[in-house]
């Protein structure tokens, strides 16, 4: 998935923070009630997600098995992370926000252990 994910980087014009290619590369993709998307997957919810907000030009990366929330870089926006409930009315997709990835990674392993 690494180099699919190093040629989508230059089609897209963004570069992936190491440490989300870190956490692919040791393949830890199942948090519970996050997961993180395989490459199909999250070409696929792109293309989607440029239609239901054109506004922005979000890259999901991982998804939640209870709600139709992601997570997701955004070009022009560095390593942040936006959470985005997918399928809201446009302006209103907006759920949260973390500085990096690290920053969420840790959210979602506190949620998977129980200490949020």
């Amino acid at each position: 998935m690494l180099e699919k994910l190093k040629e989508y980087e230059d089609l897209l014009g963004y570069k992936y923070p190491d440490a989300y290619l870190k956490v692919v590369e040791l393949k830890l993709l199942d948090y519970d009630n996050w997961f993180l998307m395989g490459f199909e997957q999250l070409v696929n919810r792109r293309d989607e997600l440029v239609k239901r907000y054109p506004k922005r030009n979000l890259i999901p990366f991982a998804g939640r098995y209870d709600s139709d929330d992601i997570a997701c870089f955004e070009i022009g926006f560095g390593e942040k992370i936006f959470i985005v409930h997918d399928y809201a009315t446009e302006g209103y997709e907006r759920r949260q926000e973390f500085d990096d990835f690290w920053s969420w990674f840790i959210s979602a392993i506190k949620e998977l252990i129980g200490i949020e």
